[in-house]
């Protein structure tokens, strides 16, 4: 399968403003569960106000929230695949900058230092693309996740000593939902990474708080950890907006990785309860939009 790259740059344009418009039903229904168990009336006041907004905004085909994010498209590549794989980059940055530029959103890229707004939601090395493989036949996929800054301020690394075992891990995330607080703008998905380098396991938190509500960790130690602490997580108090209330989080979702003898890194990343993405498959029977 033959990559068409102006196919791909429409798609990574149509992912961005599709990202910012429509809530993936997973995150719906999340919301919709959490508001039917919350105990607190000002909690469930509070869902019930995120759950109209969230109307709002698709009904009038707006942006579900202002923060337009930092632009992050994972790619997957399957067998039988032609591409050249700068040129498939290229084309998703052409794609990325002719969304804001074309539809008028906030473009919320700056240079680290000077400050300096391109006004394109690119800048030096983003958007970040990171590119996987698949198995799969004639397969190409690209999802794209646009980060709020409330949610990716939140971010943790500990390289935790491995004598510590389990326990380290399970109070360092409580620590880092305990020190987000509001901030995040919470019900969160709470992002965790276990093991590899420092900079896998950040990677890997990242994964985590960007996975599908309802999926599980495909490690049967990290679904145990993940069972472990989401129930603890909520029982912390800190609710929706950090309100007060039942709920905190969705979910803690976890991602593991061996990691070296005399280590244990374990790193955290948040997700906001906007938890925004898009995803475009492309086979030799076409393309398809979803999430």
């Amino acid at each position: 399968m033959k990559v068409d790259l102006q196919q791909i740059e429409e798609a990574a344009k149509e992912l961005y403003i599709r990202a910012l418009k429509l809530l993936p039903p997973d995150v719906k229904e999340g919301l919709d569960r959490l508001a039917a168990g919350e105990s607190d009336a000002g909690a469930k006041r509070m869902l019930g106000t995120m759950i109209q907004n969230i109307k709002v905004a698709e009904d009038q085909a707006n942006l579900l929230c202002q923060d337009t994010g930092i632009p992050i498209y994972n790619v997957r590549i399957g067998r039988g695949v032609e591409a050249h794989g700068f040129d498939l980059k290229e084309a998703i940055r052409r794609g990325c900058a002719r969304s804001t530029r074309e539809y008028s959103f906030r473009s919320s890229i700056v240079h680290p230092t000077t400050r300096v707004n391109e006004q394109t939601s690119t800048g030096r090395r983003v958007p970040i693309v990171h590119f996987e493989f698949s198995d799969r036949e004639n397969f190409l996929e690209i999802e794209m996740i646009p980060k709020g800054s409330g949610s990716e301020n939140n971010s943790w690394l500990k390289m935790a000593i491995p004598a510590e075992g389990v326990d380290a891990i399970k109070t360092f995330v409580i620590d880092c939902v305990l020190e987000a607080g509001g901030k995040t703008c919470p019900p969160t998905i709470v992002g965790v990474g276990v093991g590899g380098t420092a900079d896998l396991c950040v990677h890997l938190a990242k994964l985590a708080a960007t996975r599908p509500l309802g999926s599980h960790c495909e490690d049967p130690e990290g679904a145990k950890l993940e069972a472990a602490l989401t129930p603890a997580v909520n029982m912390l108090g800190v609710g929706p907006q950090g309100l007060g209330g039942d709920s905190t989080a969705f979910a803690v979702h976890v991602e593991t990785a061996a990691t070296h003898i005399t280590m244990n890194p374990v790193a955290v990343n948040m997700q906001c309860h906007s938890a925004r993405r898009a995803r475009a498959t492309f086979t030799s029977g076409g393309l398809e939009y979803g999430y």
